[in-house]
């Protein structure tokens, strides 16, 4: 197909996808969002499953679907949510591919020429800095590409940005020393979440369908809920972590995606999961694009049994907009089929919070030194963040006693957690215990008891999963009266990513979220 001639109908694509984008990211940074948002353009109204349909039918070509991505991107600008841009290796990539004949097209991975973002957090692509957020990385340049990124080139996604995350993804909003602050299209003056807010955002506002986050005590979750669209986190050790460290944060952290649809989501896990050499732990794989188009099923016949669990897990309360969101999910699931008692694990919820602040203390050394040695001198104070820096100098004095006993409580939260999903398929709760929070309220410069306090609202129900090692899933559902998104947890046994997205297929279904979008 000719690229120099374009047809009324794809010329409209193009200019609709800027035109359209720029008055809308300009409007988000005035007005808070409406509920029901604006209407999307053609770009943003499909998902990464219909634009590699799209481009391997030879309806679109792969430079007409990356300019659109890059003119959303940069109407979207004010927002923030693109920390590095690879536009220029992006547009070679999407020239080669729309060169080919219909042969070659059809014989292409299943997402070749889609556009797609990493996020700028412990992922390598080879010849690009990876910043981590930090100032102490803003020039560290990426000598081999991670196993992940390997798949999704194998995949066919065409990867032309990075999206924003916090330094070093040590708290949950998306505000950097280094980049400034993301800002949350449903209103800009609340935060994304994060750690892998800029991935959301970037999700919400249309930039891409679908980009990399990963998710170390609901990074995932919390952005997908704050931004009003869908994120899984999966069971440890599902998708690849290496080469160099085939763990994040001692099992705490794993990569996955944020999507606009749950079978964008299904695909890119289908594609991506799997061990890699040097693996440890191997949780079953499934046919996640078989699960979707299946009714969601449990251990017994009649729908899933699922606990609600209300309560914070530190005794502090849920503010009413989570607990309504979360009631009417357990409503939706109900009228689904599916039964609902309220019922919670019993865990040692001071024991483990306490252990992951060793892990992720350590887990943040062990980056820090590895840089270190690649610049051949120690992080200055000026080079971190206040509360990363303290952070950094607590865990230099971690012991290895400490790291054995934090590890020991996981696993013990994780038996016990297998024992509950004997009784029970799944477990329904808030994502967060309050809603999107103001920016600054999770900022890593501010007193430490403060920041402590704004963090237990956080995460008191995400984190869990991530010391366990299961899956757990955000689904947007809900939003408030003020017009912010609220989503709701569903977590599965582990290996049970096949049920869980199954579900999220069947609430899609019932209760659509993909054309609600921030105005």
């Amino acid at each position: 197909m000719d690229e120099g001639h374009v047809d009324p109908g794809r010329r409209g694509f193009l200019q609709g996808a800027g035109a359209l984008g720029l008055a809308a990211a300009t409007s988000a940074l005035t007005t808070p969002a409406r509920a029901a948002g604006r209407t999307a353009t053609p770009y943003e109204a499909w998902d990464a499953t219909d634009l590699a349909r799209l481009i391997r039918d030879g309806q679109l070509t792969p430079v007409e679907v990356l300019e659109s991505a890059i003119a959303r991107a940069e109407a979207s600008a004010p927002l923030n949510a693109v920390a590095l841009r690879h536009y220029e290796t992006a547009r070679e990539c999407a020239q080669a591919l729309s060169r080919a004949g219909r042969a070659e097209r059809l014989a292409r991975p299943p997402l070749a020429g889609v556009p797609f973002g990493l996020k700028d957090l412990h992922l390598s692509l080879k010849g690009t800095v990876t910043t981590h957020g930090s100032v102490f990385f803003r020039d560290a340049v990426a000598d081999h590409d991670s196993t992940l990124v390997q798949r999704y080139q194998a995949a066919g996604l065409n990867i032309f940005a990075k999206f924003t995350s916090p330094e070093l993804g040590q708290t949950g909003t998306t505000e950097s020393r280094l980049f400034g602050a993301t800002r949350n299209p449903w209103n800009p003056a609340h935060s994304t979440g994060g750690s892998s807010g800029g991935s959301a955002a970037a999700v919400a506002a249309g930039i891409v369908p679908v980009a990399h986050a990963s998710d170390g005590g609901g990074s995932i979750r919390i952005p997908a809920s704050h931004c009003g669209v869908f994120g899984l986190k999966p069971s440890r050790g599902l998708v690849p972590m290496g080469p160099k460290a085939l763990e994040g944060w001692m099992g705490l952290s794993v990569h996955n995606v944020i999507s606009r649809s749950v079978r964008d989501s299904a695909l890119l896990l289908q594609l991506s999961q799997g061990p890699e050499a040097g693996s440890r732990v191997l949780p079953p794989t499934h046919d996640l694009l078989a699960a979707i188009r299946r009714a969601p099923a449990g251990k017994r016949p009649g729908g899933l049994r699922i606990a609600l669990m209300e309560d914070n897990p530190f005794g502090m309360g849920v503010h009413a907009d989570c607990l309504d969101a979360v009631r009417k999910a357990a409503a939706l699931c109900t009228r689904l089929g599916h039964h609902v008692d309220a019922a919670a694990p019993r865990l040692p919820i001071q024991e483990m919070f306490a252990g992951m602040g060793v892990m992720t203390g350590t887990g943040m050394l062990s980056t820090v030194q590895a840089r270190e040695k690649a610049l051949g001198r120690p992080v200055r104070e000026d080079e971190l963040e206040p509360l990363n820096w303290r952070s950094l100098q607590l865990a230099r004095g971690y012991t290895a006693e400490q790291v054995f006993a934090a590890r020991s409580v996981f696993d013990q939260a994780g038996r016990t957690l297998d024992e509950f999903f004997e009784g029970y398929d799944l477990i329904l709760s808030p994502v967060t215990a309050a809603p999107p929070p103001l920016l600054g309220e999770l900022s890593l410069d501010q007193p430490w008891e403060r920041f402590v306090k704004a963090a237990v609202l956080a995460s008191p129900f995400t984190a869990i999963f991530n010391m366990s090692g299961h899956p757990a899933m955000s689904v947007p559902l809900h939003w408030n009266a003020a017009g912010l998104p609220i989503g709701v947890q569903f977590a599965g046994p582990f290996g049970g990513e096949a049920r869980l997205l199954a579900l999220a297929a069947q609430l899609e279904a019932a209760a659509p979220w993909r054309d609600r979008r921030p105005a």
